[in-house]
């Protein structure tokens, strides 16, 4: 359990830090392991202002933690439009929004009895 745990703190740093690469925007963290029924343990949530920057955080979270961490992604939906693109990590899921996109299906309210947690950024 405690490997499990590391290795998700592991690479949630590493897709904050990919976001961040390409100035992704609004990351925020949603704890869902205290609900009941949910599809994974964490969420990460951002914003890019096109269907380019959406692409290039993408590319660049997949790169980082293929790199850190040597770990592929179970699955990738939504590159073809860079409106939204869901990466799963399996207990990790991240979701690139393009900002209209985020605020029109609104995850963060959807899944507001989640812990959420705002990424100040480092640029």
């Amino acid at each position: 359990m405690a490997i499990k745990k590391e290795r998700d703190i592991q690479l949630i740093e590493e897709i904050i830090l990919g976001i961040e690469n390409v100035k992704g925007e609004k990351i925020n963290q949603l704890d869902l392991r205290k609900l009941e029924n949910t599809p994974c343990d964490f969420f990460i949530v951002c914003s890019g202002s096109s269907n380019t920057q959406v692409s290039a955080i993408v590319n660049s979270v997949l790169k980082r933690v293929s790199k850190a961490l040597k770990e592929k992604p179970f699955h990738t939906e939504g590159l073809v439009n860079a409106e939204w693109v869901l990466i799963d990590y399996v207990n990790v899921v991240v979701h690139i929004f393009q900002n209209q996109i985020r605020e029109y299906y609104n995850l963060e309210d959807l899944w507001g009895d989640a812990k959420s947690t705002q990424i100040a950024s480092n640029y």
